[in-house]
């Protein structure tokens, strides 16, 4: 209701504008802009049969006439059944790529328009295939910012450089809306700069220069006229929300590049560092990255599953469904602090917060938890949000938990999804809580058939209004034709 207020432009009362959530997260995964490379037989378009006629129509006519009319029939076959066909379907690829550009950009116009969010993130996967050439990546990427997220920018560097003390600055949620609801904070894909194994250096780079950093954090903390001045006074810890930019491609092994690898770590390991205590109340964390945790078959739709290259790129991994079982762990006892022990800091409760990530392209929602009373070591399990057991977990079972949101790609195939996150500051518990629900737009198809119908409705009218013309504005010719002045001149 309070959504349809603001885009009525209705004065929207105190008591409901305080209920607004400081943090409304637009949440959009796997776009995977495709182009002329993912095309076959592109080389249609420039005729080469019909060029290859011309030019033997030109040379030795009066020397050989036989042999150039043989050659010259078989290059018109050839021109009539290889290069129309092939050149109408590189045509026909190459419109349906610029109708789905319009299409990933409706999803993001519409939904940004009307929820109006207060940052928006896409979960990696931006473009089709790491093999790209550099020519290819940024003619994508050019696609990327000028027609599916037309208006957004990349996070800035001077957004996410660290201060004196080596620590990131800190924000103020709200502060520079305007500026941060056109950033995109955009997240690493295996088909952005490919897996641990063929993961290079070059391909980090181009990514950077055209989307943005992939390793860093940024740190906000909430509004203070939206808390109470007595609730501040009589707490110690100031709200914060911090979101983890995190490049996990390349976190299992083997990997084509050890230095890489031991960025990603160094990285890591600094964030784990610079974490607050696990019993700091009226903090949030949030990690934004591509590839899902750990979780047995059955629970989402893609299992555990690893390939690796034979060969070449130092037997390193070429494909994954999911973090093996050790990094999942890294993130989940590193950066959230929880454990399957009770005697350490927190009891092992860890930190607040959640976990969003893509990969997945039909989604997932799950509950990752940890039973602390089990006689021998300890293991993550995992379960659906909504599966009883979940639901019995969160409402009566003491156990180390966290969420993890597997966002359902916003393709057409995928019914055009997108996410949104909604996070807020409650002063009864002081500790943050979020929401979020899933958008589906619809199939590209609807798309298309709204456009061709607008297409036909405009032509059908301008064909209409010149003909209606014509008939009350006879052609000059026809009036000049009917003077008498003029029959008798001829």
């Amino acid at each position: 209701m309070n959504t349809l207020r603001y885009h009525l432009s209705y004065p929207v009362s105190p008591n409901d504008q305080g209920k607004i959530a400081p943090f409304r997260l637009l949440v959009l995964g796997d776009p995977q802009l495709e182009g002329d490379s993912s095309i076959g037989d592109i080389q249609a378009t420039s005729f080469p049969n019909l060029k290859s006629f011309l030019t033997h129509l030109q040379q030795n006519k009066s020397i050989f006439p036989l042999k150039t009319l043989r050659l010259c029939l078989h290059d018109l076959v050839d021109f009539y059944l290889d290069d129309i066909p092939k050149s109408f379907k590189v045509w026909h690829k190459r419109l349906d790529h610029f109708g789905n550009d319009y299409f990933l950009g409706h999803i993001y116009k519409t939904l940004h328009w009307w929820t109006n969010p207060t940052h928006v993130t896409v979960l990696g996967d931006l473009i089709g295939s790491q093999w790209v050439d550099d020519e290819e990546f940024e003619n994508r990427g050019r696609r990327f910012w000028n027609r599916v997220f037309k208006g957004g920018m990349k996070v800035a560097e001077n957004l996410v450089s660290t201060s004196s003390n080596g620590e990131p600055q800190k924000m103020v949620l709200g502060e520079d809306g305007e500026n941060w609801a056109r950033r995109i904070i955009n997240i690493v894909g295996n088909h952005d700069i490919g897996y641990a194994g063929d993961m290079s250096s070059a391909r980090l780079e181009r990514f950077t220069k055209v989307f943005g950093k992939y390793n860093y954090e940024l740190r906000f903390e909430a509004p203070v006229k939206k808390i109470s001045s007595q609730a501040l006074n009589t707490k110690s810890h100031v709200p914060e929300l911090r979101i983890i930019i995190l490049n996990n491609l390349n976190l299992d092994v083997p990997t084509g590049s050890t230095e890489l690898q031991e960025e990603t770590y160094s990285f890591l390991n600094s964030i784990i560092a610079s974490s607050p205590e696990v019993g700091r109340s009226a903090h949030f964390t949030l990690v934004l990255t591509h590839i899902p945790l750990f979780k047995r078959e059955g629970i989402c739709n893609d299992g555990p599953l690893f390939k690796y290259y034979d060969g070449e790129y130092q037997n390193g991994v070429k494909e994954q469904h999911l973090l093996s079982q050790d990094a999942s762990n890294n993130i989940l006892e590193g950066i959230f602090g929880k454990s399957g022990k009770t005697d350490v800091p927190g009891e092992g409760f860890g930190r607040n917060g959640a976990i969003l990530n893509g990969h997945d392209h039909e989604g997932c929602d799950v509950l990752h938890y940890i039973n602390q009373s089990m006689s021998h070591e300890a293991q993550w399990n995992a379960t659906r949000w909504d599966s009883p057991l979940s639901h019995s977990i969160r409402q009566g079972s003491r156990l180390p938990t966290l969420r993890e949101i597997t966002i359902r790609s916003m393709m057409g195939a995928y019914d055009g999804n997108a996410g949104l996150m909604s996070l807020w500051f409650d002063e009864t518990t002081w500790d943050w809580k979020f929401e979020f629900t899933n958008c589906r737009l619809g199939k590209q198809h609807i798309w298309w058939v709204i456009h061709v119908l607008d297409l036909i409705t405009f032509s059908s009218l301008v064909w209409y209004g010149i003909h209606n013309l014509t008939k009350r504005f006879p052609r000059t010719s026809l009036r000049l034709a009917s003077n008498p002045k003029d029959k008798a001149r001829t």
